[in-house]
């Protein structure tokens, strides 16, 4: 059992109210799992880190700062995902990770758009009134849309909005503290599959 769980993720931008705002929704997010932690004793941290490569660096510098932690990495996949998480990485963006046992690297596959659209009812919700479901990818197998059309149809589904139109700082923060999390793995493995690795290394 780990003793401490850091966990590095991409987004929140440069500013630190924005970065606070996405930190509490991932807190909020995985909330069952910061739970099982508080009654185990393990320390837990959420580190937004701003851009991908900053979150692979921040990543990179805790495995030698932070060796007895469980150090964890979650970025976007940004294409699809037909390898390890870490091969994945490896393959795309040339990161240097050879040594890192792929229990530590997870992915939003393709980007963390994939997880606000595996909960349509919750979407609906949070824009009301104008909401466009129809301009969402039907497909059920989230992870299987490509990220080009993530973005865009999420800005299409809510441009006739009160809330206006899909903004990933000021808007996926609220979401993704409001989204029901049974859904969100079901539809999308790697989602599951960083549940269930954190799970398995508190027990």
């Amino acid at each position: 059992m780990v003793t401490e769980i850091r966990i590095y993720i991409e987004g929140g931008g440069d500013k630190k109210d924005t970065k606070k705002a996405i930190r509490i929704g991932f807190s909020e997010f995985l909330k069952d799992l910061r739970q099982i932690a508080q009654k185990k004793r393990i320390r837990w941290q959420i580190i937004i880190c701003g851009s991908r490569q900053n979150a692979f660096g921040d990543f990179k510098n805790a495995l030698k700062a932070n060796p007895n932690a469980f150090n964890v990495l979650l970025v976007d996949a940004e294409a699809p995902v037909h390898t390890t998480p870490c091969q994945h990485l490896k393959l795309r963006d040339d990161w240097d990770i050879s040594n890192v046992d792929d229990d530590h690297c997870h992915l939003m596959v393709q980007t963390m758009e994939a997880w606000l659209i595996a909960d349509i009812e919750t979407l609906k919700q949070f824009y009301g009134q104008g909401f466009q479901d129809n301009a969402i990818p039907k497909n059920p197998d989230v992870e299987n849309i490509d990220k080009k059309q993530l973005e865009p149809s999420l800005k299409a589904a809510t441009r006739n909005t009160r809330k206006g139109e899909y903004h990933k700082i000021q808007h996926a923060s609220k979401l993704l503290a409001l989204l029901e999390v049974d859904k969100v793995r079901q539809a999308a493995p790697h989602c599951d599959r960083l549940f269930t690795t954190l799970i398995q290394k508190m027990y």
